[in-house]
């Protein structure tokens, strides 16, 4: 059977058109969007101490950079206590400095001057005592002043052993032990002071980090309980995306993976770099669901966002495609 030349070109002509035809009446299915919201990173700054604000500093929407004073407590009652401490740290240091200098020269004479007049005391004592019991012997003195003459006298004799321990005390110096327990307490104090210190440093609120003044949900005069938040900040210098990625989806998404943020209202996307991408789902955990029920699932990840993107809005709604991504079949 011969073959027609030209109904052979017809043939090749049509099948290398099919391909083509075929994509254009089956087109490819669109990227997955990924929805969620841009957000900051949020700083919440609370109140450590419940003192009364004094003064405000900033406003909301204020930029502010590290170390920055946002507000005032009022420090009246923390500085006295700091003023207590201070004087405790210089009785300690007093202290601690004469337990290492030793008694003055001036005791120790002293002490030896009561032990020597003790002495003398214990001699005249005991000399009434002698001649009271001679006189006894010749019966012209009773029983009871002798009985009184010898109490006397060991009366003067206990005093002269302890007036003599108190001068040896103080010719050896100050015990070890003793110099030891005065640098402790000294130590104490320095504690108490940094302590103290700190306390009323905090009452001075100053900004953690760079950021811009979200919330400042007191004013001067307000008297805030202890944990109460003071001040709100949007930390950064860009807001990210937060979005949830489905289960069939978490395997293909990567950190460092680049990413287009699409916003209501903006003819053009955003770009932007995957930062994280959270390990546990959101949701009813995986090993309580079927396999049926797994693809509903999904998982947070964080788009950081580049270029020009400071002043877009917190909480605004926001859906992201990965070119790198394919298509879902």
């Amino acid at each position: 059977m011969a073959r027609h030349p030209c109904l052979i070109g017809w043939l090749r002509a049509g099948l290398s058109i099919l391909p083509g035809f075929l994509t254009a009446c089956h087109p490819a299915p669109p990227q997955p969007r990924l929805p969620g919201t841009l957000e900051w990173e949020r700083v919440e700054l609370i109140a450590e101490k419940s003192e009364p604000v004094t003064e405000v500093l900033v406003h909301e929407g204020d930029w502010v950079e590290a170390g920055q004073i946002i507000l005032k407590q009022d420090a009246s009652r923390w500085q006295a206590r700091l003023a207590r401490n201070q004087a405790d740290y210089g009785e300690a240091s007093a202290r601690y400095a004469e337990s290492l200098e030793g008694p003055r020269p001036e005791r120790i004479r002293e002490a030896e001057a009561r032990y020597q007049g003790a002495e003398q005391v214990l001699h005249i004592r005991e000399r009434e005592l002698n001649r009271l019991e001679q006189v006894l012997l010749r019966q012209f003195t009773s029983q009871d002043a002798v009985d009184k003459a010898r109490a006397a006298r060991d009366a003067a004799r206990a005093e002269r052993d302890a007036t003599q321990a108190a001068w040896r005390e103080l010719r050896q110096g100050t015990r070890q032990e003793q110099r030891e327990q005065a640098h402790q307490f000294k130590r104490r104090t320095e504690a108490e002071i940094a302590s103290a210190s700190v306390d009323l440093e905090r009452l001075t609120l100053r900004a953690p980090v760079s950021g811009r003044v979200d919330s400042l949900p007191l004013s001067v005069g307000n008297h805030p309980q202890t944990g109460a938040v003071l001040a709100v900040l949007l930390a950064g210098s860009a807001p990210y995306a937060r979005v949830y990625v489905p289960e069939t989806l978490r395997v293909a998404v990567r950190i460092g993976q680049s990413a287009l943020v699409h916003f209501d209202g903006s003819p053009t996307p955003y770009p932007g770099v995957i930062r994280s991408v959270r390990a546990d789902p959101v949701f009813t955990p995986f090993y309580a669901l079927t396999e049926r029920d797994r693809h509903r699932l999904s998982y947070i990840a964080k788009i950081d966002l580049t270029g020009a993107v400071s002043q877009l809005p917190v909480g605004a709604p926001v859906e992201v495609t990965l070119p790198e991504l394919s298509p879902a079949p």
